[in-house]
């Protein structure tokens, strides 16, 4: 029990994500730039949404290139969205629309790993990818949080800078897609993963809850303990371990203690409408944790479409290979228009919008004609995203497509290029160097900025 550590006492989860992070890795200076956003919100759109059906419609295309869903008019003159999207379609001047973003990628894994670094995978269309070398370039999450302070009092007291929800991403086999973790940075400098259900009745963070056992009063005994124990393990004060863990056991109670920092995961303090305002999905209950995490001084949260156990396996989350339609009206695009839509709503009433980046993203979007089994199959050659707030320019369509929704057209965009834009919002350089585990320097990005949608 001793040699174990005095965290083993606690009947915690939440120390060994306090120890990885007390370990991370430290980057080069951040040269000063006039950042408009204090920190970034990225909605990660698992499978990859059809352009056509969403931010990009074709209304003068055939019909198996248009598909059934049509197009409506947003709140800017002469700009559609697909008529599923009511909601963000009256918030179109809160948006910049980049509708010729290319990866040059048919793969959900080695194509995510690019729009989640800003790095090409090797090779390119490579299925079933799982993080390592070569591919270890480190998630946006880590970069932003190595180089940029923690921001606010809550946040530099016990919760961590970038952070990742409700759950990972993975294929249907159960690889993991390389690009969410640190990569050379070390696993100490990943983006902390909570794994929830924001949305259900019970819902809660293990790792910042007590253990059911456990009451207040038992945990304070437990630390007494602790403390006694410590000042007597001559051994390890020696060694010098115990001082990091008497750090860490330190941080451990007071995020455990600290109203403010428990709060920050408390949605039962939202009023009910507007919780029911963001929708009660999983997706849109992580949306809204994700504005109360941003407000408590994270500074990156990456919300990941949530990919329950009932997802089938044929067209899971928004991997649209059969009955694309259907799949679109009763399970994808309202709860993205719900969610989407109330958190643009929610941050502006609260003052935030401005200095809040929102980026609505997938690894890819899907063929312009539907397949044999009326769905769509993944495209990497051309497709859409969505960013808004922390100083981007609403209003905005950057870039096009064909005729088709097939290739780009003009304002070509690649995933550098996303990246080099959030990093320059948040005031850090893109030609930041940031160092590997040998010590080499590498620029944050190699993209630039894309200018025309910069306030």
């Amino acid at each position: 029990m001793l040699r174990a550590g005095g965290l083993g006492l606690l009947g915690l989860s939440l120390p060994k994500l306090l120890a990885a992070e007390g370990r991370a890795a430290t980057t080069s200076t951040t040269p000063a730039l006039p950042g408009k956003a204090k920190s970034c919100i990225v909605l990660f759109l698992l499978g990859g949404p059809p352009q056509h059906s969403t931010w990009d419609p074709k209304p003068d295309a055939p019909a198996e290139v248009r598909g059934e869903i049509n197009s409506i008019a947003t709140n800017v003159a002469g700009v559609r969205f697909g008529e599923l999207m009511p909601r963000l379609a009256t918030q179109a001047d809160k948006l910049a629309i980049l509708r010729a973003v290319s990866t040059g990628d048919n793969a959900h894994s080695s194509s995510g790993y690019y729009m989640m670094t800003g790095r090409p995978h090797a090779p390119m269309n490579f299925e079933n990818a799982n993080p390592g070398a070569p591919n270890d370039w480190p998630n946006l999450g880590s970069v932003v949080a190595q180089t940029l302070p923690r921001a606010g009092a809550v946040a530099e007291g016990a919760l961590p800078r970038a952070v990742r929800l409700p759950c990972h991403i993975f294929n249907t086999d159960g690889s993991v897609w390389p690009g969410q973790t640190a990569g050379f940075l070390g696993r100490s400098a990943d983006p902390w993963l909570f794994r929830c259900e924001p949305a259900s009745a019970d819902f809660k963070i293990p790792e910042f809850s007590l253990p059911v056992d456990m009451p207040a009063e038992r945990l304070t005994r437990r630390h007494s303990l602790l403390e006694t124990l410590n000042q007597r393990i001559d051994a390890a004060q020696k060694t010098g371990r115990l001082g990091e863990y008497d750090g860490l056991t330190q941080r451990a109670f007071e995020l455990l203690s600290s109203a403010e920092a428990r709060k920050a995961f408390d949605l039962s303090a939202e009023a009910q409408p507007l919780r029911e305002s963001y929708g009660m999905s999983q997706f849109g209950q992580s949306c809204l944790l994700a504005r109360r995490m941003i407000e408590a001084g994270v500074r990156l949260v990456q919300v990941n479409w949530y990919r329950g156990p009932d997802e089938p396996s044929d067209n899971p989350c928004w991997d649209s290979h059969t009955n694309e339609t259907q799949r679109l009206k009763d399970v994808l695009i309202p709860p993205l228009d719900h969610a989407f839509s109330a958190l643009l709503t929610d941050l502006q009433s609260r003052g935030l919008l401005d200095e809040t980046l929102v980026v609505c993203l997938a690894e890819f979007g899907r063929t312009p004609r539907f397949n044999g089994r009326a769905g769509r199959d993944h495209w990497g050659s051309v497709f859409s995203i969505a960013m808004a707030g922390g100083g981007i320019r609403g209003g905005v369509v950057h870039g096009a497509s064909d005729k088709l929704g097939a290739y780009p057209q003009d304002g070509l965009v690649k995933p550098e290029d996303i990246t080099a834009t959030i990093l320059n919002q948040l005031g850090i350089a893109p030609e930041t160097e940031i160092h590997d585990a040998q010590g080499r320097p590498f620029a944050l990005s190699r993209g630039q900025v894309i200018s025309p949608i910069v306030a």
